[in-house]
């Protein structure tokens, strides 16, 4: 077979067709198509080279391939070279034909793709161009078809929505959607709109979305329409974050300015007012359409320079555009108000003034409220007495005007005396009542150049202006005896005293500090001599203060130290001189003045409180000495004596029960000696405190009987096992008979309440021999022998009975002199 039989098949071939020989690439033949996309005739088609007629320079590599038998069929895009120079291009078909077993020939089929070359072309420029103009649009653009399946979006869609990269780079239109989906926190109604979407195709719709990252996305959604049918849908995304931001910033500020209890006015640049709040009306007790229009600058007013602030007013708005002041708006009643204003000037972003802010505040009340704060900086709260700022400022004129004048002045310090009973009984209010008829009384003793202050409590300070020595005693007189006039408040009927300490200067201080310190100085010394009186200031006072100040600490710092030391007094059965017990008795041994006695410090002690800590020492320290003796094979019960302050204190049984069992020693073995003040001061206490001792097995006695305040019906009832005879009727005991009279008395009242008797301060024989004969049970004193320190004790109870009696022969020939010796205290 031969490519000449070939030439009636490819003639009728819409197509152009080369058979061409593979070795030499010479065209064969040609058909008319062919010849006609070369724009040659077919006979010029025959011989030529099929490398020359093409313009690739691929096909020569194509042809050698062709020629050396590596290719059999190849189709491709080729671009052929017109006879005019010109190029078209073609898609080829290239097949190896064998028409015999030597020969073979090449077929080239080849469709002009001219047309479909421009329409692709064409097609390329609109796809750039929409391409291009979703880039730059200022929306996020998505694109799905009808069934919700993404055709495209743009790169501000991605950047909106977060898109993670591996979205961007692999086609997941479910995986897009579900991201799509989860980035808004309610997906529910995200999923509920997207179908109503989907479901009604000519749907136009615009939402707002909002992420979980805090974005705020517009959704515009329009059909995509082809020939008037839909056939996609277009979504337009828009950041409107700032912009929900501004507006909601402009809804604050409306709310704001509707509800803010400040007035504001909106003016223009030329002061007249544009908007008002509600604040602004009820501040000017106009309507709103009153107001509008008004010039701000008529509104307001300043009483003392009415042209001279709005000058500074355009001024400061001028620059620095802020103006900040009290100004006053005169309602239509008539009434004036001042205020509190701020004004601000509005610019635009040229600079330019738009509108000027007026905030007014009503400074009604804050001017009532200093008015009531200087008030109170000048005045006592309660009795409305001038308080210590106003007395320190009038007596500071005082002193200025002494300076001048050289008359002086006087400073009363007064306290009412026991006016914490009648708050802890008829209760604090009851007790202010007291106190304001109390201030109204001393302000009647006083001249209207007088001061009366109130320091606070119960306590006032008077200044008497020009007033020597005289006339400051006629007047603490005068106040006493007013003072203690009765007083009658609720059906209550009672009656005060006071007592006052006078200063004078300027003799007494040149400071009303110093004035009122020595008053307060002078005062004291009143209450402790008895109330109810007045003094002098002396300097004597002070150091008689500060002398007191200073043991207090000493005895504090003595005890830290271990400088106190317990000292025991013998007591005996009166007629075996058997010693029975003892009695504790303190002692200081002070660093630098030696042993000092109870009465050196014991009053102060009381005073201070310090006698608390003292006496749970003296009370351990006793138990423990007690407890050493009974291991030592000599039990001795030991005496100790208890102050008023310490038997009130909460915890006093428990600390006497802690110390019994630290020390193991038996109670009985320990008796608390309790003066007759501190068992009638609250009775029914003292005997549920006096029960609760005795349940412990402890011994309880009354010392010093005889002294104080009595009653056999409180005696009775106390569980007690002792009396002890005050010394001061021991003393003159063998001399007199009417003191004889009441040691037997007492004797016989003790053994009537089955209690032992005790007789304290025995130095004669002859008190002893009297005491006996008076049927006492037991007696201590210096005629047996003085509180010995407990090693000096003990060896006198091993012999007690031999020098017992060489005590009592040593006192009976002049020993009187020893005992006047030892009278330091017990």
């Amino acid at each position: 077979m031969s490519y000449i039989h070939l030439q009636p098949c490819i003639e009728g071939m819409l197509e152009g067709v080369w058979v061409v020989d593979p070795k030499t690439q010479r065209i064969l033949t040609a058909n008319a198509a062919a010849a006609e996309l070369q724009g040659l005739t077919p006979e010029d088609m025959v011989g030529a080279s099929a490398v020359e007629l093409s313009a690739n320079l691929e096909d020569l590599h194509l042809w050698q391939e062709v020629a050396a038998g590596y290719v059999n069929v190849r189709r491709s895009d080729a671009l052929l070279r017109r006879a005019d120079g010109s190029t078209v291009v073609v898609d080829r078909l290239l097949t190896v034909v064998h028409l015999s077993e030597n020969e073979s020939v090449c077929l080239v089929g080849m469709q002009d793709k001219t047309q479909q070359h421009s329409a692709e072309q064409k097609l390329e420029r609109l796809l750039a161009e929409l391409r291009a103009t979703l880039e730059s649009t200022a929306d996020g653009i998505l694109v799905c078809d009808m069934d919700g399946k993404i055709r495209a979006f743009n790169r501000l869609f991605a950047e909106l929505w977060q898109l993670p990269p591996e979205l961007l780079t692999q086609h997941d239109d479910a995986a897009i959607h579900a991201f799509l989906a989860n980035s808004v926190p309610t997906q529910d109604h995200y999923h509920e709109r997207l179908q109503l979407i989907l479901r009604t195709p000519l749907l136009e719709a615009t939402d707002v979305l909002v992420l979980r990252n805090g974005r705020v996305l517009e959704r515009i959604t329009r059909p995509q329409l082809a020939r008037g049918r839909p056939i996609g849908r277009v979504y337009a995304f828009r950041d409107i974050t700032q912009r929900s931001a501004t507006e909601a910033q402009l809804q604050l500020a409306a709310k704001v300015f509707q509800s803010s209890p400040d007035a504001i006015f909106v003016t223009t640049p030329q002061h007249v007012i544009e908007a008002c709040n509600p604040a602004a009306q009820e501040l000017t007790l106009c309507q709103e359409a009153d107001l509008l229009g008004r010039s701000a600058r008529e509104l307001f007013y300043h009483p003392a320079n009415h042209d001279g602030w709005l000058n500074e007013v355009d001024q400061k708005l001028q620059h620095p555009g802020f103006w900040e002041g009290e100004v006053w708006i005169r309602r239509p009643e008539g009434q004036a108000v001042a205020l509190q204003v701020s004004w601000v000037v509005l610019r635009n972003g040229d600079g330019k003034v738009m509108h000027t802010v007026l905030f007014a505040k009503d400074l009604t009340d804050k001017m009532e409220a200093q008015k009531r704060i200087e008030q109170l900086a000048y005045s006592d709260a309660l009795t409305g007495l001038p308080n210590r700022l106003m007395l320190t400022e009038r007596v500071s004129h005082a002193i200025h005007l002494s300076e001048r004048s050289s008359k002086g002045f006087a400073v009363l310090f007064l306290d009412l005396d026991r006016f914490k009973h009648i708050n802890d009984s008829l209760g604090h209010l009851f007790g202010d009542r007291v106190l304001i008829e109390m201030a109204q009384r001393l302000k009647r003793c006083l001249r209207l150049t007088d001061t009366l202050c109130r320091l606070g409590g119960d306590e006032f300070v008077i200044h008497l202006h020009e007033a020597d020595a005289h006339a400051a005693e006629l007047t603490a007189r005068r106040i006493i005896e007013t003072i203690a006039m009765p007083v009658s408040i609720e059906n209550m009927d009672f009656s005060l005293s006071c007592s006052l300490g006078i200063a004078l200067y300027p003799q007494d201080g040149r400071t009303l500090d110093e004035l009122i310190q020595h008053g307060d100085t002078a005062m004291y010394q009143v209450k402790e001599r008895g109330k109810g009186h007045y003094r002098f200031y002396q300097p004597q006072m002070n150091a008689d203060l500060l002398s007191r100040i200073r043991l207090d600490h000493a005895m504090r710092e003595g005890l830290k130290r271990d400088e106190f030391v317990l000292h025991y007094q013998p007591r005996l059965n009166m007629t075996s001189d058997c010693i029975l017990g003892c009695e504790a008795l303190v002692r200081w041994q002070h660093p630098e003045n030696g042993l000092l006695m109870p009465g050196d410090f014991i009053g102060v002690a009381e005073d201070t409180s310090f006698i608390v800590n003292l006496g749970q020492w003296v009370l351990c320290e006793a138990v423990r000495q007690a407890a050493d003796w009974v291991r030592q094979g000599q039990p001795c019960q030991v005496a100790v004596n208890v102050s008023a302050l310490q038997f009130q204190q909460t915890r006093f049984v428990e600390d006497v029960a802690a110390a019994l069992k630290e020390h193991d020693l038996d109670p009985a073995l320990l008796e608390l000696e309790l003066t007759e003040s501190i068992l009638i001061q609250d009775a029914n206490e003292a005997l549920e405190r006096l029960q609760r001792l005795a349940g412990l097995g402890v011994a309880l006695s009354i010392d010093d009987f005889g002294t104080g305040y009595s009653s056999m019906a409180y005696l009775k009832r106390f569980p007690l096992h002792k009396l002890k005879i005050d010394r001061s009727f021991i003393m003159s005991l063998h001399e007199q008979e009417l003191d004889a009279a009441i040691v037997l008395a007492i004797i016989q009242m003790g053994h009537a309440l089955k209690l032992q008797v005790v007789a304290e301060g025995v130095e004669l024989p002859e008190q002893l021999e009297q005491l006996q004969r008076l049927g006492c049970d037991q007696y201590q004193g210096f005629l047996y022998a003085p509180a010995l320190p407990a090693d000096g004790f003990f060896m006198r109870r091993e012999h007690g009975a031999r020098l017992a009696n060489d005590t009592r022969g040593r006192f009976g020939f002049g020993g009187e002199r020893l005992v006047a010796a030892a009278r330091g205290g017990r």
